[in-house]
């Protein structure tokens, strides 16, 4: 069984269609929207070819309308692209969104799958890296072999006790200073983390030809550039 984990796509379709990966089943983590210029076709890519997905925190903001204050760094990012996700979805694409469940249990081979986007814990928002300490504590009573998380866009493969905890990366918006495409591969239970490059001037072409203030087409082109947003745009607000 080989087994396709994407994460964190948010609405980079050149990102997502650069994968060419053969799978016999494919999850997704969460945050199909936001930020990205192509929504609609992020969610009809995961409508058509996903087996089980569940909601990110982008994917809950965007289906249930809530509204995003800040003027800096991805906020700002996700305050001025959130109205245009709205807009971008179909009738269809919005209800898959609004039916997205916040955590996914099953059993494959044998092994038991949790996905969750953030935490067993927190759901949709909490951020936890590379730390087994912490994960350690996030897994007390967790009864899974395997647990799928995303929401930090960063990879990483962390055995803990007898748990592995797999976050893929962001395949649409990588923030390690990688900018190509992240996801990972189970095959056979052998983990592996991947990479991909993608078109990356295509999704800056068509975030330059949006309805964006330039202040976030410029915060975008250097994002999706680098593989990251400097953090002079995180906290001061550059790029004004």
């Amino acid at each position: 069984m080989r087994i396709l984990i994407v994460s964190d796509i948010h609405a980079n379709w050149s990102a997502l269609d650069a994968i060419d990966e053969p799978y016999d089943l494919c999850l997704c983590l969460g945050d199909l929207v936001d930020y990205g210029p192509d929504p609609a076709l992020c969610v009809r890519w995961a409508m058509t070819h996903v087996k089980h997905a569940i909601r990110g925190n982008h994917d809950h903001g965007v289906a249930q309308g809530v509204p995003v204050v800040g003027e800096t760094g991805y906020r700002y990012l996700t305050r001025v692209t959130r109205p245009l996700m709205w807009e971008a979805l179909g009738p269809e694409e919005r209800r898959y969104l609004l039916r997205l469940p916040l955590t996914c249990r099953f059993t494959l081979e044998g092994k038991k799958f949790l996905l969750v986007h953030g935490t067993p814990r927190d759901p949709l928002d909490e951020y936890v890296m590379r730390d087994p300490e912490t994960w350690a504590k996030r897994l007390h009573d967790v009864d899974a072999d395997i647990v799928c998380v995303g929401h930090t866009h960063m990879q990483f493969n962390l055995r803990v006790g007898n748990t592995v905890v797999l976050n893929p990366g962001s395949v649409g918006q990588p923030r390690d200073g990688d900018p190509r495409a992240a996801y990972a591969i189970i095959d056979d239970n052998r983990v592996e983390l991947k990479r991909i490059e993608y078109p990356v001037a295509e999704t800056i072409a068509r975030v330059d030809r949006s309805r964006l203030p330039d202040r976030a087409k410029e915060m975008f082109r250097v994002a999706y550039s680098e593989g990251r947003l400097p953090h002079a745009y995180r906290t001061t607000g550059g790029g004004e």
